[in-house]
């Protein structure tokens, strides 16, 4: 596989940003170390918040895929 190249913002939310890449099959998650609370109305930075999340959404994915991969079997 080629190196993957960030591309352009594609959308982003409270925790998180998407960005396009040079490579059809594959997009960016950028996670934040941003914290809201009250509706948005306190923004707070927390250190590591952005990392943690991204760990935890890959442990997901790569969950999911094995589960995918088992239902395919049958």
């Amino acid at each position: 596989m080629e190196n993957i190249e960030k591309g352009e913002l594609i959308t982003t939310g409270k925790a998180k940003s998407l960005y396009s890449t040079n490579q059809d099959d594959y997009l960016v998650m950028h996670y934040r170390d941003d914290t809201s609370a009250f509706d948005g109305k306190k923004i707070e930075s927390l250190e590591g918040k952005g990392t943690i999340n991204n760990k935890f959404n890959a442990f997901i994915m790569e969950y999911l895929e094995k589960v995918w991969k088992s239902l395919k079997k049958v």
